[in-house]
């Protein structure tokens, strides 16, 4: 089986779904749904392994940017048509996850590419979805701060996720704002953020003129659902976990045991090894058909990543089957150490 075969079916699959809801209504807006939730939960059953390759993936990630836009189109399109409002609501769901866990995952690729090309198709696809402050965030905040109280996208243990949602969106945004305005001499609003700013521009525009407004109104819940899926999976995949705090006061280099991880095919497949988290972070540039896993050394998830987002939307539930094994990987010491980042 060809290297990149399993992530371009895992990938694209849920989006041709989508786009057969949208053209033409009937079974398939519940199809959409089921293909990105319990197709994925059965097939990460299935005793699969796959390792590494020296695939690059790069066009694989550029088609399914271009492909994002796409879909998005068709999404916000199919709010203005004659369907039932059922139909509609399935519609939302379906574009809102994969919007949130696929091309998140890959949009996420792409802006850590070192050409110009990827990364502004990146930026454009979270900005297409109403968050691309996400991409100053994650490149300049939480890769340099992740597992410590600077990150507003890390999760502090015990922090239910409906109380953490407010605090990484605010908390990113701001965070984003100052590294960029370090970056470009203090303007009140840099050039990245009046691109983003843009982007949200342009598509309320785009969905007023295709869907009048139930285009914006479809746009907004599918973005606002969409974002909720990034959220949580930088909510469970670095959950409690803190990088200890060295004797000169500096926090010890992120490693493996600062990410949560899955090793679930499928699910990982689709999300473009999004779930091998702590490869990740220690090789950001290095493109998702070439992540490892370690089990031994690389804290795992119970479940796969997107049954981990559902049980995380019930807070007590979450903190039962998480708490123990953040014990288990956090030094005591630092576990007091997690609070909110200074506004």
């Amino acid at each position: 089986m060809p290297a990149l075969l399993p992530f371009a079916i895992a990938s694209f699959l849920p989006g041709v779904c989508l786009a057969a809801a949208c053209l033409w209504g009937g079974p398939w807006p519940v199809v959409a749904v089921l293909a990105i939730t319990v197709v994925v939960f059965f097939l990460d059953k299935l005793p699969v392994r796959r390792g590494v390759t020296d695939a690059t993936g790069h066009r694989l990630s550029e088609a399914l940017g271009l492909a994002h836009f796409g879909l998005v189109i068709l999404s916000v399109w199919a709010m203005g048509r004659d369907l039932p409002l059922l139909d509609k609501g399935f519609i939302v769901v379906a574009a809102g996850l994969y919007f949130g866990q696929i091309s998140n995952s890959n949009a996420h690729e792409l802006i850590h590419r070192a050409d110009r090309w990827a990364f502004r198709l990146g930026a454009a696809c979270y900005s297409s979805i109403l968050f691309g402050h996400h991409t100053s965030a994650h490149r300049l905040v939480h890769h340099i701060h992740a597992a410590t109280p600077r990150d507003p996208a890390t999760a502090r243990r015990g922090e239910g996720f409906w109380a953490y949602l407010p605090r990484t969106w605010v908390g990113s945004f701001r965070a984003g704002l100052r590294a960029e305005r370090q970056r470009h001499g203090g303007a009140a609003l840099p050039p990245p953020y009046q691109a983003y700013v843009l982007g949200t521009v342009l598509s309320i525009t785009a969905a007023y003129a295709l869907a009048g407004r139930a285009g914006v109104v479809g746009l907004v819940l599918i973005c606002a659902y969409a974002q909720i899926q990034l959220m949580l999976s930088d909510y469970v995949q670095h959950y409690g976990l803190s990088r200890a705090v060295l004797p000169d006061g500096k926090r010890e280099p992120m490693g493996p045991a600062h990410s949560w991880n899955a090793p679930h095919w499928y699910s990982s497949a689709m999300m473009l090894n999004a779930p091998r988290h702590s490869a990740h972070h220690a090789r950001p540039a290095t493109s998702f058909p070439q992540l490892d896993l370690d089990a031994g050394t690389m804290p795992m998830l119970p479940h796969a990543l997107p049954v981990m987002a559902v049980i995380a939307l019930v807070p007590p539930i979450w903190r039962r089957i998480m708490d123990k094994r953040v014990d288990r990987w956090t030094d005591p010491m630092a576990q007091g150490g997690m609070t909110p980042a200074p506004a």
